[in-house]
């Protein structure tokens, strides 16, 4: 089974940075799509950023320009630029099975497998 462990959240001032780390494990498929998502209080769950194997990446548009996500071997990063308030959420990491042609997706319905999430708080 696909195992997913977030890390790197916790609080920051608008305008900070944040790191999120997701290590991978037990995955073996030679194609795939890796994802962030986050989830705050009252709000649907929103995709941030998705990169698959042929290394093809995807941004939700309310993050564009400030968050990038890079992958290296099992471990999957989002770099968190100038953060608003609006970030604060839980943030999950999370994997499929490709092939993907064109754009990874960013919906969650297409993403099986879930790390159990990590905080970041961004205070005004």
């Amino acid at each position: 089974r696909v195992q997913l462990a977030e890390s790197g959240g916790g609080s920051v001032q608008a305008g900070g940075s944040l790191t999120l780390s997701c290590v991978v494990s037990r995955y073996d498929d030679n194609t795939y799509a890796l994802a962030w998502f986050r989830l705050a209080p009252g709000k649907e769950r929103e995709g941030v950023a998705a990169v698959d194997s042929d290394g093809d990446i995807n941004y939700g548009d309310s993050v564009k320009d400030r968050f990038t996500i890079s992958q290296d071997n099992a471990k999957l990063y989002l770099q968190m630029n100038n953060l608003k308030p609006e970030d604060t959420a839980v943030y999950y990491c999370a994997a499929a099975r490709g092939p993907y042609s064109g754009s990874p997706p960013l919906r969650f319905l297409e993403y099986p497998y879930w790390g159990q999430g990590t905080q970041v708080t961004v205070s005004s």
